[in-house]
């Protein structure tokens, strides 16, 4: 009788947390298949790619100084050392990026994930770290502190709906308008912000999933 009695108890609990706290944000979608194919690093065109970015024991650990070049040589663009998912871009439905980040204290004014594409302009999200804080583009504070902590990311776009929704650590912490369809794709890594920015930049990521429902 106890024992029943404490299973019930602790189901109860669990079933209160659920929904208290929404459930997980990959409930409902399906893992899609990611491999290293899948896998495309951007960065300086004229560093070798060992001097900004490393894969060891299953992190990606990825870097870039405010006066690198851009990432080919007819781009205007800030430097990066980024992963471009490729294979996988969408146009329509409901997709989600998940990763576990990392930002050594230090980096600030950096791009660590987004959703490339738009109708209007290049980019649907950008999750940027000003000194140790994450907000969206260089506005709305996402979260706060997580220098020198993994921390779990799940970006969620639909499109269809037109929203943008950032968990961290499992807890929605912001939800947006998109920009409109277009070509989309997820990016994780380090992506100089126009300004304010710190001279080295790096992040680190591990367990990168693509979901959708």
């Amino acid at each position: 009788m106890k024992s029943t009695l404490s299973f019930l108890l602790v189901s109860l609990f669990l079933s209160v947390c659920v929904a208290v706290n929404g459930g997980d944000p990959t409930d409902g979608f399906t893992p899609v298949p990611l491999t290293d194919k899948n896998i495309v690093i951007q960065k300086p065109y004229n560093i070798p790619l060992d001097q900004r970015y490393s894969f060891k024991d299953g992190v990606h650990r990825m870097c870039v100084y405010a006066n690198d070049k851009p990432h080919s040589p007819s781009s205007h663009t800030q430097p990066r050392t980024e992963i471009r998912i490729k294979g996988l871009d969408y146009h329509s439905g409901v997709w989600q990026f998940e990763g576990y980040g990392f930002v050594p204290n230090g980096t600030s004014g950096a791009t660590v994930a987004q959703i490339h594409g738009a109708s209007h302009g290049a980019t649907t999200a950008i999750l940027r770290i000003y000194d140790g804080n994450m907000r969206f583009y260089s506005g709305d504070l996402i979260a706060k502190n997580l220098y020198d902590k993994w921390f779990r990311l799940n970006l969620i776009h639909d499109v269809d709906g037109g929203t943008v929704t950032v968990f961290i650590d499992g807890e929605k912490k912001y939800q947006t308008n998109d920009q409109g369809p277009g070509d989309l794709y997820f990016k994780c890594g380090v992506y100089a912000a126009p300004a304010h920015i710190s001279y080295y930049m790096e992040s680190r990521w591990r367990d990168i999933k693509i979901y959708k429902k």
